[in-house]
C-alpha cells in the first residue's frame, strides 16, 4: 500500500494549474512596407552591431560610455532589477522548508503551595519551594507547505518573470538613453555648423551694410537700399541668436544625460557625414525577440499567467508539515545524551468551504489582468512595428529631401550671384538681392538641419530594431 501512495504523492507534486502559456499572435504584417525598405543586402542587422560599432565618432562613443556609467535614471533602473531579484529570492525560498534552531536555559523556583502541597503540614525547617533547571536545544521545521497543486511554485515563477521583466525594462531605458545622447550630440554638432554658417553670413552682411552706407553717403544709392541691407544683417543676427540658444539647450540636456559636465578632454569629433554604420532592418518577427520593451511585456504576461495558477490552487487543500527534534534536560551536563532526546512531527490541512466567492474572484481578477497584459503586449508589438516602419520611411524620404535640397541650394547660390551682379550693374533693385540672399541663407540652414535629422532618424531605426549585442 505504501508504494502506490508514494507514487500518487509524486504525481500530485508535479501538478501545475497555471494555463499553458501561448504568446499572443502579433497583429503586424509579415514584412515592412516595400516603399520604406530599400534593398541593402550588404548591411549588417542591428542585433549584430554593438553601439560601439554603430557610432563611428570617437567623441560620441566617449559620451555614450560616460552616460551609461553616470546617468542617474539608469542607476535607478538597475536598482529596480536588484529589488526584483531580491523579491524573487524571498518568494523562491518558500519552496523549501525553513529549518530553525533554538536553544534555551532557565532556572526557576516554584512554591510548594503552587504544586498542591499543604505548607501547614510540612515539618519545621522543610523548604517551602522547589528550585529547578530546564535546558533544551532543538531544530525543526515550522509550517512547511506541501506544494501539491503548484501554488508556491507559481508564485515563485510569477516573481521570476517580473524580475526578468525588470531586466528588459532596464535594457529598454539603456537603449533609449543611448539614443537621447546621440540625438543631443547631433543637435550640438549641427548647431555648431549652423552657427559657423550664420557667422559667415553675418560678416558678409555687415560688410554689405558698410558698403551700402558708403554708397548712400556718396549719393549713389537711396535709403531704401541701405535699409534693406540692414534688414539682411538683422535677419542673420536673429537667426544666429536662435541657433546659439538651441545649441546651448542641447548642451545642457547632454550634461544631464551624461550625469554632469565631462571633465576629461574628449577626442575630436568625426565629420557628420561619416557618423553611423548603415544597418538592415531584418523581418518584423525579429522584433519579438530583440526589442526589450516587447520582451518586458511578454515577461509581465507570463507572470500574470503564473498568478492564475496560484489562484486556482487555492481551491484545493493547503497541507503543511511541522517537525521538531532536540534534547531537553534539567541539567546542562549530558543534555545531548540519547536519553534526553525529544521530537515531534505532524501535519495540518486547510480548505475554506464557504468564502462567498473570494477565491473565484481572485481567479477572475488574475484572468482579467492577463487579458489586459495580452492586449498591452500586442499594442507594444504594434508600436515597435510602427517605429521601425517610420524610421525606414524616414531613411528613404529624408535621403530624397536632402538630394532635392542640395539641388535647391545650388540654384539659390546661382540666383544670389546673378542678383548681386544685376544690382552692381544697375539692372535690378536691391530688393532682388535681399530676396536672393534671404532664400540662400534659409536653404543652407535647411540642408544642415535635414542632414542632422537624417542622422537622428538612423539612430531611431537602430533603437527601434532593439539595438545590438554588448561588447
Amino acid at each position: 500500500m505504501r508504494k502506490p501512495a508514494v507514487l500518487a504523492l509524486l504525481a500530485l507534486g508535479g501538478c501545475n494549474l497555471a494555463p499553458d502559456f501561448q504568446r499572443p499572435p502579433p497583429p503586424i504584417a509579415a514584412d515592412y512596407p516595400a516603399a520604406a525598405t530599400p534593398a541593402d543586402a550588404s548591411a549588417p542587422l542591428a542585433n549584430e552591431l554593438a553601439w560601439q560599432s554603430f557610432f563611428r565618432d570617437p567623441k560620441l562613443q566617449a559620451l555614450v560610455q560616460t552616460a551609461l556609467e553616470r546617468n542617474r535614471d539608469l542607476a535607478q533602473s538597475y536598482a529596480r532589477i536588484e529589488q526584483a531579484r531580491a523579491q524573487y529570492r524571498v518568494q523562491a525560498a518558500d519552496r523549501l522548508p525553513t529549518i530553525q534552531a533554538s536553544a534555551s536555559g532557565t532556572r526557576a523556583r516554584q512554591p510548594l503551595s503552587a504544586l498542591g502541597a499543604n505548607s501547614a503540614a510540612l515539618p519545621e525547617g522543610a523548604p517551602d519551594g522547589v528550585t529547578f533547571n530546564q535546558f533544551s536545544a532543538n531544530a525543526g521545521v515550522s509550517a512547511f507547505e506541501l506544494d501539491l497543486w503548484g501554488r508556491v511554485r507559481n508564485l515563485s515563477e510569477a516573481q521570476r518573470q517580473r524580475w526578468l521583466a525588470s531586466i528588459e525594462g532596464a535594457r529598454a531605458f539603456r537603449l533609449s538613453l543611448i539614443a537621447q545622447v546621440a540625438a543631443a550630440y547631433f543637435d550640438i554638432r549641427a548647431g555648431e555648423e549652423r552657427i559657423r554658417l550664420a557667422e559667415r553670413s553675418l560678416n558678409g552682411r555687415r560688410e554689405g551694410v558698410r558698403i551700402a552706407n558708403l554708397r548712400l553717403d556718396a549719393g549713389v544709392t537711396s535709403t531704401i537700399d541701405y535699409d534693406q541691407s540692414v534688414l539682411l544683417l538683422t535677419q542673420a543676427e536673429t537667426e544666429l541668436a536662435q541657433i546659439q540658444l538651441q545649441t546651448e539647450q542641447s548642451q545642457n540636456l547632454l550634461d544631464v544625460l551624461t550625469g554632469g559636465p565631462v571633465a576629461t578632454p574628449l577626442p575630436e569629433g568625426a565629420p557628420l557625414a561619416t557618423q553611423l554604420t548603415p544597418i538592415a532592418p531584418g523581418l518584423p518577427s525579429d522584433l519579438l525577440t530583440r526589442r526589450p520593451d516587447v520582451l518586458q511585456a511578454e515577461y509581465n504576461l507570463r507572470a500574470a499567467n503564473a498568478d492564475i495558477g496560484a489562484a486556482r490552487a487555492a481551491f484545493f487543500p493547503q497541507i503543511s508539515l511541522t517537525g521538531l527534534f532536540g534534547f531537553a534536560s534539567n541539567a546542562l551536563d549530558g543534555l545531548f545524551s540519547g536519553a534526553n532526546r525529544s521530537w515531534s512531527f505532524g501535519g495540518s490541512g486547510n480548505l475554506p468551504i464557504f468564502d462567498w466567492g473570494r477565491r473565484q474572484g481572485q481567479v477572475d481578477l488574475n484572468r482579467a489582468r492577463a487579458d489586459e497584459l495580452a492586449a498591452a503586449y500586442q499594442r507594444t508589438v504594434q508600436g515597435a512595428f510602427r517605429e521601425v516602419a517610420d524610421a525606414l520611411a524616414g531613411r528613404r524620404r529624408l535621403a530624397e529631401q536632402i538630394e532635392a535640397q542640395t539641388r535647391s541650394l545650388e540654384a539659390q547660390q546661382r540666383l544670389a550671384r546673378t542678383a548681386r551682379l544685376r544690382y552692381d550693374n544697375g539692372i535690378a533693385i536691391y530688393l532682388e538681392v535681399l530676396d536672393a540672399e534671404r532664400n540662400l541663407f534659409a536653404a543652407e540652414q535647411a540642408l544642415l538641419q535635414l542632414r542632422a535629422t537624417e542622422l537622428q532618424n538612423a539612430v531611431s531605426l537602430y533603437t527601434a530594431l532593439g539595438g545590438g549585442t554588448e561588447q
